[in-house]
């Protein structure tokens, strides 16, 4: 049976009626077009739909919409301000640390919550934080080269998740 679901995603409120399981990623991106966060495992193992639930990064592949409601997401699309990118999406373009692009928007999530939680990371804190995301490319020296630039830029600003 289908509740209503009021969420906010990428600042801007939303409600809808949905099975209170089915997967945020599903409604991410079948009900509000937002495709950024992607079908990887299905499993929450290798993090390419990686969205932020207040603040907090999250696997929406196995996170059911009902667990959101009256929260905040934020995805990879809610990230920049304007024409202005988010300082982790700027230092992930700096280093080319990207090659099918595929996982990218699970990295940038994952950075930023990385940063929110340890502004200042050491090369171990880095290698640790993003371990959860998988790259078939296997781009990790250059995530890891972005995401040491984007905390050395400006790690308030990097911490930010573009609310």
């Amino acid at each position: 049976m289908d509740a209503i679901i009021r969420f906010t995603v990428n600042a801007k409120p939303h409600e809808v009626a949905t099975d209170p399981d089915r997967p945020l990623l599903d409604v991410l991106r079948e009900d509000l077009q937002l495709t950024g966060a992607k079908y990887g495992c299905g499993e929450g193992q290798c993090g390419a739909c990686s969205v932020l639930v207040d603040g907090k990064r999250v696997f929406s592949c196995r996170t059911g919409i009902a667990s959101v409601a009256e929260k905040s997401v934020t995805t990879i699309e809610g990230l920049a301000a304007g024409e202005a990118l988010h300082p982790v999406q700027e230092a992930f373009l700096s280093e080319s640390a990207f090659q099918c692009g595929y996982c990218t928007p699970g990295m940038v999530i994952a950075a930023i919550a990385l940063l929110k939680q340890n502004p200042r990371p050491s090369d171990a804190d880095i290698v640790a934080g993003m371990n959860r995301n998988l790259c078939r490319c296997c781009s990790y020296a250059s995530y890891h080269k972005a995401v040491k630039r984007a905390a050395e830029a400006t790690p308030q600003a990097a911490a930010q998740d573009g609310r």
